[in-house]
């Protein structure tokens, strides 16, 4: 057991800059049965279908797509919530993509999640004193001036009022109960903390509030975040870089300011192109593109390129050859394209 007077425990780790989270060839299949006594496998929704990236301590990955593209289920891989089809995870040089539930447990200190329904991600039965020491409890991590006067140094951190303590998640509003979710995620001073689309449910003003504290936490803590989120907007604010995901697959990756301002894949321009713009004559001047047709069923995705089929470029070689995340342009600039172009950005 340890002792801290920090309303978070104390840790020493890697430098800000260092390699912390490295992902490769990583797959999520869910089999899908039939038959009621004699299950049978008739194939695998293919969520997650291999995928690379890397995480440095301190910086913010930004995983943005279309809703059922797998993002979510990637976060939940990261942080072993799920189980991984193939591929490895390792984290600080260590391979965790299959550790047991004993191997896990510190682990399980150093990743933390917060959730996209700040409503039911919370145990209503609970008071938020106990919901935010439950990672203390559980592994064992005593206090120098006892739990409860750690979390409500937690609560005034992330600006909630300790003299809350003792109150149930129905008392609060969306974004103080997204506040308590955040509290929790810090309590053991995690080095990653995946953020699975933690401010789609909550007002615009809110959102604002919760991404800025998100910042400021993870100035004073190096903390790394593995961002998860449909709204351009928010990644652009909050991210070092962004990976754009389409039907189990990164087709993009690249600094966010090189991505936003040379974007390369179809896919890309085409999300860039639908983000709101406050300035009317902007609007006018910018080339708005509509995909057409459906997004395809991750059951039995299109041969070759998986975009093929909404993309205004595609050519025979599209539906045959699936094209590699290759490095274009500007370097850390992965694009996964057979007819990569960069358009002019208003």
């Amino acid at each position: 057991m340890t002792t801290s007077t920090s309303p978070v425990a104390e840790r020493t780790g890697p430098v800000k800059g260092d390699l912390l989270l490295e992902v490769k060839g990583l797959q999520r299949h869910f089999p899908v049965t039939q038959g009621i006594i004699f299950q049978r496998a008739t194939g695998a929704v293919k969520a997650v279908d291999g995928i690379d990236f890397t995480l440095n301590t301190g910086e913010t990955l930004g995983l943005v797509g279309e809703s059922g593209c797998g993002k979510s289920t990637t976060g939940r891989l990261v942080t072993r919530l799920d189980e991984p089809t193939e591929g490895t995870i390792t984290f600080q040089g260590k391979d965790i993509t299959h550790l047991n539930r004993r191997q896990m447990r510190p682990f399980r200190r150093d990743v933390q999640i917060i959730f996209q329904d700040p409503y039911s991600s919370l145990n209503p039965r609970q008071t938020i004193g106990t919901i935010i020491a439950a990672p203390f409890d559980i592994q064992g991590i005593k206090t120098e001036n006892g739990t409860k006067k750690a979390v409500q140094d937690l609560m005034a951190r992330v600006g909630l009022n300790p003299e809350h303590y003792n109150r149930y998640p129905h008392e609060f509003s969306g974004g103080q109960r997204q506040r308590i979710g955040i509290a929790r995620a810090l309590a053991l001073r995690p080095r990653l903390i995946v953020c699975d689309e933690p401010v789609s449910a909550l007002d615009v003003s809110i959102q604002a509030q919760v991404v800025n504290l998100l910042d400021d936490l993870q100035d004073e803590f190096d903390l790394a975040y593995l961002f998860v989120a449909h709204d351009l907007s928010v990644i652009r604010h909050i991210s070092d870089r962004v990976a754009v995901m389409y039907l189990g697959k990164i087709v993009e990756i690249a600094d966010r300011d090189e991505l936003y301002n040379h974007a390369r894949h179809p896919y890309t321009h085409a999300l860039l192109s639908a983000v709101p713009e406050p300035d009317p004559d902007a609007v006018k001047r910018r080339e708005r593109i509509r995909l057409t047709g459906d997004v395809p069923s991750p059951l039995n995705p299109p041969s070759g390129c998986r975009f093929r089929t909404r993309c205004w470029k595609a050519e025979d070689i599209c539906a045959t050859q699936e094209p590699p995340l290759l490095q274009i342009g500007a370097p850390g600039h992965q694009a996964a394209c057979h007819f990569p172009e960069e358009r002019d950005v208003v």
